[in-house]
Order: C-alpha cells, then sequence, then structure tokens
C-alpha cells in the first residue's frame, strides 16, 4: 500500500502573528485559522492537557501546505542553543522555489529573514540560499536558471 499524498508539513512557531506574516510575503496564502484542544489532541501528541492554535497557509498552486502551531499549554520546549545550524540531526527545512531570489530575501528581511551565508549559484541551474525566520525556522529558496527557468 502507498501513500496518497503529503499533506502538509507542521511547524511550531512562538509568535504566530509573525509566521504568518513571514509566510504571507513569502507567497503564502492563509487557508484558515482554529484553536485546537481537548481530549482527543491530547491523545495524538501524547502530552496532557494541549491548547494550540494552528494557521494553515498554502502555496499559490494549491499543492502543498505548511501548519504553523502556537502551543500555549504546555509551554513550549525551546532546544538549547537556539538557531542550531543546518547540519544538525534532526533539524527540518522547508525550500521554496522563487522567481527571484534576490527580491524575495529582500522582502523576507523586515519580517526577520536572515541569511546564513550567501545567495549562491549552484552550476548553471540555481541560485540557492538558506534563510533564518521568525522563531528560529529554517528555510532554503532556489531560483531556477537558465532551461529550467522556462520549464518551471
Amino acid at each position: 500500500m502507498a501513500i496518497q499524498r503529503m499533506d502538509n508539513v507542521g511547524l511550531v512557531v512562538d509568535d504566530m502573528e509573525a509566521a504568518k506574516a513571514f509566510f504571507t510575503e513569502l507567497g503564502l496564502e492563509l487557508e484558515g485559522t482554529a484553536p485546537i484542544e481537548g481530549p482527543w489532541v491530547d491523545r495524538i501528541f501524547g502530552l496532557p492537557g494541549v491548547r494550540s492554535d494552528i494557521a494553515m497557509m498554502r502555496t499559490p498552486d494549491g499543492h502543498s501546505r505548511l501548519e504553523l502551531t502556537t502551543f500555549h499549554s504546555p509551554p513550549p520546549f525551546t532546544p538549547t542553543p537556539p538557531n542550531l545550524p543546518p547540519s544538525t540531526l534532526g533539524t527540518c527545512r522547508l525550500m521554496f522555489a522563487v522567481d527571484d531570489i534576490h527580491d524575495t530575501v529582500a522582502r523576507l528581511h523586515p519580517h526577520g529573514g536572515e541569511l546564513l551565508g550567501e545567495i549562491s549559484q549552484f552550476e548553471n541551474a540555481y541560485l540557492l540560499c538558506y534563510l533564518r525566520g521568525p522563531g528560529g525556522v529554517l528555510i532554503a529558496l532556489a531560483e531556477a536558471l537558465g532551461q529550467e527557468a522556462a520549464e518551471g
């Protein structure tokens, strides 16, 4: 039996409004928000007394979704040290294809987007970079060059 699809990627954030603003600026669209709590949630997470809020964001093509979650109870766990490097085992990063990487980085900067290194070119195929966003979220951006851009 095969999976049907990847439904969404979940991301725990400490500031829901900042995260929604960041991903909206990136180009995702807010699909909806909801409070999440109750015994069924406690059983799913294996945690007692879960109270959280979610915001579902979707890509413009409608094929991918990002679920932002803020926990009110239990309090969020913060790894030490914060902002672990991309080489940390278990680290999740989200990659987005963009039309103009330089413009995207500039637009995300006022929303907490900080380059980890620099925008770099991979062969004649892509411009690539890693950014850290609100709450330490790690994202990568890719701008296709040449033939790949025309086919995209």
